[in-house]
């Protein structure tokens, strides 16, 4: 159930407490709305019509709040059936809408996983993106330098294999790994599936945290092997059992296996860290630093708060939260919490012991890491302020967007745009534009269609656009930008090229204004060194997108170029084999055991790969 209410007019104030008088004390959502329709706050309420209420009454509030409700034009809620389902809806649309006076989460790294993989022979291995791949994930981990410290115990307790599928199916001997006793080699049959099987339920009994289970296991299967006189088998299970425990004694917490998160919040002013140090199954996992923005907050248990809700709104939880302040709405998150998790989670602060000890320490982590952030930030803004004097601009740019061309002589060319704001890289907005129709190597060209097909899009939805156009070329790539943002009647934009000096050294660049003059600013100049900063990316996105289009091409082409390989059988064969690479060290033989593939086919294929003449004598010979 959605009710809306809007303004009279343009200039008509908000009548909070009219709007009040029709809303229900049912849990639900709210979202003030500004006279733009842009979305000024979501909140949730366990009773709507007495959270909404208490903005508009006599109360004194604080700067930031007043000045928020003196921009609502309009307000809408969604009424739900329980806090809990309030709580979660209220975290899809800070995530979805931005509202801008809520505190809101900016990390945009997906968190690394632990993947077992599900196949005949699973592979163990670090997963970071989209859980697509089939099996199971462990974590989230807080940092990649955790999950590798947990594949390297894996792998030293219960040796599973970590290498690709397309190396693993075309192994003829074991390799290094086998040899230094981190992999039992299932890929030549040096274990049994029944025992490899066993490996990997072991360890994921382990990555569940089902350590003390596991010990009474081995424990049990070491007594039985000695009875039945496998003193083979037992000692490599005492063996196992003692790396095990060995392991434990050393991450214990509190004298007990432990699953909990240490959160604590420093701000300075209305910039926030939030420091968040994990522990799984008892092993310290290392800390990982969150940097929300505030939009004005400069309440640490306010900015607390939002991080939890949010945070683990999108990852599971662990059983005990430890927090360095008292926030609101503790009743309401454990029992969201604990829904979503399907076990207790208990959330606490003013803890003592160990406990304690930890909480000190992510303050301290927390203190350290904001102090980091902020001598980044100021670097950023000096940089920022020099090229707005370098420029002549009125302010310092708040938009830099640059272009780059990538190919190999004319082959797969790829443009990239980057965008940077007053923070820095917006990676969410990064772009790469496919450039066909053109002579291959002609950069303008290039530079013409890519700029074309960026502001026309502009211009048609009435689009953003940059303070600064940084142009990677020299006077022909500048000119064909002048003239693109001259056939959309486009001004305002401070277009520059970047052109690089005869040795191509950094600092020796050349920069073109608009007006036709050329700076050349110098290497201790920051305001060429936020140029170069920005060039640089756009440079690295290009060649990233260009090898992969390139490298993709050459995977393809040749296939495709074979009679009788349609889309269908090239994708099996590129499957079964793992790649182009697999494909192309297999013998006819093996090609023809793909569904679809003959004899007469497979012998084209193999000449084709080897540049070969399929009719000749040898072709299709291994």
């Amino acid at each position: 159930m959605t009710g809306t209410a809007k303004a009279r007019g343009a200039r008509t104030a908000f009548d909070g407490k009219a709007f009040v008088g029709g809303l229900s004390t049912a849990p639900g959502v709210y979202r003030m709305i500004a006279a733009d329709d842009a979305v000024l706050y979501v909140g949730k309420a366990a009773d709507l019509r007495k959270r909404v209420a208490s903005y508009f009454n006599a109360t004194p509030k604080a700067t930031r709040t007043m000045a928020m409700i003196a921009q609502i034009a309009r307000m809408e809620v969604t009424v739900t059936r329980t806090e809990a389902e309030a709580l979660l809806l209220e975290n899809q649309l800070i995530k979805s809408l931005k509202p801008r006076y809520n505190v809101s989460l900016r990390d945009d790294k997906s968190y690394p996983y632990v993947l077992v993989t599900r196949d005949a022979w699973p592979r163990i291995a670090v997963h970071r993106g989209p859980r697509n791949v089939p099996g199971r994930y462990f974590g989230p981990y807080p940092g990649v330098t955790a999950v590798r410290e947990t594949l390297n115990l894996m792998q030293k307790l219960f040796k599973l294999r970590n290498c690709e599928d397309s190396v693993f199916r075309n192994r003829s001997r074991p390799c290094l790994q086998h040899q230094i006793g981190r992999c039992t080699a299932p890929c030549v049959g040096l274990v049994s599936e029944r025992d490899y099987a066993d490996a990997v339920r072991r360890a994921s009994m382990f990555l569940e945290g089902r350590s003390d289970a596991l010990t009474d296991e081995v424990t049990r299967d070491m007594e039985a092997a000695a009875g039945r006189l496998d003193f083979e088998e037992a000692a490599r299970l005492r063996d196992l059992l003692g790396n095990m425990r060995g392991m434990q004694a050393r991450q214990y917490v509190d004298g007990k296996v432990a699953e909990l998160d240490v959160l604590a919040c420093a701000m300075r002013g209305s910039q926030a860290c939030v420091l968040l140090l994990s522990f799984r199954d008892g092993r310290n996992l290392g800390t990982r630093a969150f940097h929300p923005r505030t939009n004005g907050s400069d309440d640490p248990a306010e900015v607390l708060a939002a991080f939890v809700s949010q945070h683990y709104a999108e990852q599971v939880p662990p059983r005990e939260i430890v927090l360095d302040r008292s926030i609101e709405d503790v009743a309401l998150l454990e029992q969201a919490f604990s829904e979503a998790a399907g076990r207790r989670v208990q959330l606490k602060c003013n803890v003592r012991g160990d406990r304690a000890r930890y909480v000190d320490l992510a303050r301290r982590n927390a203190e350290i890491a904001l102090a980091s952030e902020l001598g980044s930030q100021a670097a950023q803004q000096a940089r920022a302020d020099s090229l707005r004097e370098m420029l002549g601009l009125a302010e310092p740019a708040q938009r830099i967007e640059c272009f780059d061309i990538s190919h190999t002589m004319g082959e797969a060319t790829v443009a990239s745009c980057v965008v940077f704001d007053a923070q820095g890289p917006v990676r969410g907005q990064y772009r790469r534009y496919n450039i066909a129709g053109i002579e291959p190597g002609d950069d303008y060209a290039a530079m013409h269609q890519a700029l074309t097909r960026r502001f026309r899009k502009a211009v048609e939805d009435d689009g953003v656009l940059p303070d600064v156009l940084l142009i990677d070329g020299g006077a022909g790539q500048v000119a064909q930008a002048r003239a693109v943002l001259d056939g959309y009647g486009i001004t305002g934009v401070c277009l520059v090229g970047v052109a690089k000096g005869e040795a191509r050294k950094p600092g020796d660049e050349t920069l073109l204004l608009p007006d036709g003059r050329e700076l050349k600013p110098g290497a201790a100049s920051p305001g060429l060194q936020l140029v170069q900063q920005v060039r640089d990316e756009a440079h690295r996105f290009a060649i990233t997108g260009h090898r992969g289009r390139r490298q993709k091409a050459r995977n393809t082409s040749r296939l495709e170029d074979i009679p009788g390989i349609g889309p269908r059988r090239r994708a099996s064969l590129l499957k079964h084999f793992g790649g182009l690479g697999g494909l192309k060290a297999a013998g006819t033989e093996e090609i023809a055991q793909v569904e679809g593939v003959n004899a007469a086919l497979a012998q084209r294929i193999y000449a084709t790969l080897h540049g070969l003449d399929a009719g000749a004598p040898g072709a299709g010979q291994d």
